[in-house]
């Protein structure tokens, strides 16, 4: 077999080990998955009617619900930094060192194993988004196309940012505190309240971070709003995380073991 095909294969096995793994360790994933659905919940049902700004409770749902999905993606990747931090402190990723299988094919498998479980994740707070009363009729097939596709971007690159965090981590548990930024700054985004509506001071800590561009990004695609330059934004934020996660990862997993 060609390099290029044990790749592939090791790969898929890898990719198949750490969904079975998820599928029989389902608390950390619903343990990430409750800080999106509690905000979500908190939000709109206690604080709706008065962040709305006399809106309504639904124009709320409207708003908050973009920025919850981004929220989403960084809650469910801090699962990746315990995951592969586990592997590392357990021992298993020595063995694998010692094995005929491709070296690249560990870190991949993680991170296409995270991306289709939070892409699941995201789809089922979605969908309770929706039964919340959240709707998006003016958007077309092409913007729904491209709203999934910044998704899975955001996605992959705070996946790989995740990977490098929990691999400089010496335990789980200090990889799931490294990884606590990618839930708080959600929180500093326009995910919540407007940027126009901010003090002067804090608006560009608001203003200059990779969630801000990709929920407004997002919220144009689906609400109709404008995005302005929101959208090459977020992509240069989502490419420019890829890469420095990918070889931070790749420095992290070639350092030799201590």
């Amino acid at each position: 077999m060609s390099t290029f095909s044990l790749a592939v294969r090791d790969s898929a096995t890898m990719l198949r080990r750490n969904l079975l793994h998820a599928r029989r360790y389902p608390s950390l994933t619903l343990n990430v998955l409750l800080t999106p659905v509690m905000m979500l919940l908190l939000f709109v049902y206690i604080f709706g009617d008065t962040m709305s700004g006399g809106a309504g409770r639904d124009a709320y749902v409207a708003y908050i619900v973009p920025g919850i999905l981004l929220m989403t993606i960084g809650s469910t990747t801090v699962g990746t930094a315990v995951s592969i931090c586990t592997d590392m402190s357990e021992g298993i990723i020595a063995r694998f060192r010692t094995m005929a299988i491709h070296r690249g094919s560990i870190l991949f498998g993680h991170v296409v194993g995270s991306l289709l479980q939070t892409l699941m994740s995201v789809v089922f707070v979605g969908a309770i988004g929706v039964a919340m009363g959240f709707r998006s009729t003016d958007a077309t097939v092409l913007e729904w196309f491209a709203a999934f596709g910044l998704l899975a971007l955001f996605t992959l690159a705070f996946t790989w940012i995740a990977l490098g965090m929990g691999l400089g981590s010496p335990n789980a548990e200090a990889a799931g505190n490294s990884a606590m930024p990618l839930i708080l700054l959600p929180l500093i985004s326009s995910a919540f309240v407007p940027l126009g509506s901010m003090p002067g001071w804090f608006r560009p800590i608001a203003e200059y971070q990779p969630f801000t561009p990709a929920i407004e990004t997002l919220r144009g695609l689906l609400l109709g709003t404008e995005i302005g330059h929101n959208g090459w934004l977020a992509v240069a934020w989502c490419l420019g995380l890829t890469v420095l996660g990918y070889f931070w990862s790749r420095a992290q997993f070639d350092r030799e073991p201590k």
